[in-house]
């Protein structure tokens, strides 16, 4: 017995979530799928570090 309550509640509480509709920024959907601002950079590099170039070299000749 007491499950009514409890029941009832859960029943009320998701038909509230159901049917709950928030108002809607279009602009930042928007912005968001078209991507106008990018939130993470690429991180680039100008040259490749002089270790690395070395460490491949030594790895392709077979020295390692």
């Amino acid at each position: 017995m007491g499950r009514g309550r409890a029941k009832a509640k859960q029943t009320k509480v998701a038909r509230d979530l159901k049917y709950f509709s928030p108002d809607t920024d279009y602009s930042a959907l928007e912005r968001e799928l078209h991507g106008s601002t990018p939130s993470i950079e690429p991180d680039r590099r100008s040259e490749p570090d002089e270790d690395e170039g070395d460490e491949y070299g030594k790895w392709v000749s077979g020295e390692r």
